[in-house]
């Protein structure tokens, strides 16, 4: 006789949503052929990151990913939009470059490397307290559609976009894998790489 499989909890279930919503949002970015769109679906998948950073801190009590969580909002979800919009509209541009594929060829492209990410993360049985394993896979998944969208897009905001949002898959993946990492790392992490998509943009 087979054992019961217990039911995910609540927190489980929440996590799963959340970090599938982060890549959804990814391959929106892919598609979408306003520059404008591909801003704000960034800033809705780090508001999305940021309230995941939040419901692990008040699960797993650790105060420090408040504070990472509020940082990530203020910079991620308003400052840089902004920036970027106000400099996409000095320079009169909205649509996005051309590519070397299709929009469904890269659709195709970016749900294959998903796939591979996903499956591979998942045969290193990697176990998490904070969230559970197959967010792991997931995060890995939006890093790699994030590469799709900076190789596969021609102009310079989607490519800065892609980078942006390749750091909201590292957040994730860093939420599960280190948790209790250390507040100034994490910050400095992402001050790195918002300074150095900055230079490239420029």
């Amino acid at each position: 006789m087979l054992a019961a499989v217990p039911a995910p909890s609540v927190f489980v279930g929440t996590a799963d949503v959340v970090t599938v919503l982060v890549l959804l949002t990814e391959f929106a970015m892919l598609r979408a052929p306003l520059l404008r769109s591909q801003v704000r679906l960034y800033a809705f998948q780090s508001l999305v990151v940021s309230s995941l950073a939040v419901i692990v801190a008040a699960t797993r009590h650790v105060d420090e990913l408040y504070v990472l969580a509020a940082v990530s909002l203020a910079l991620k979800v308003i400052v840089v939009p902004v920036v970027v919009l106000r400099l996409m509209r000095e320079a009169d541009v909205d649509l996005a470059g051309t590519t070397t594929l299709s929009v469904p060829s890269m659709v195709l492209v970016a749900i294959g490397v998903s796939v591979f990410g996903f499956f591979s993360v998942g045969t290193l049985h990697i176990h998490s307290e904070a969230l559970p394993a197959p967010a792991l896979g997931v995060a890995m998944a939006v890093v790699l559609v994030a590469f799709v969208l900076i190789i596969l897009r021609a102009d310079v905001v989607s490519q800065a976009i892609g980078f942006f949002s390749l750091e909201n898959g590292v957040s994730v993946a860093s939420l599960v894998v280190a948790f209790g990492l250390p507040l100034i790392v994490e910050v400095a992490f992402l001050f790195d790489l918002l300074v150095g998509s900055s230079c490239s943009a420029c």
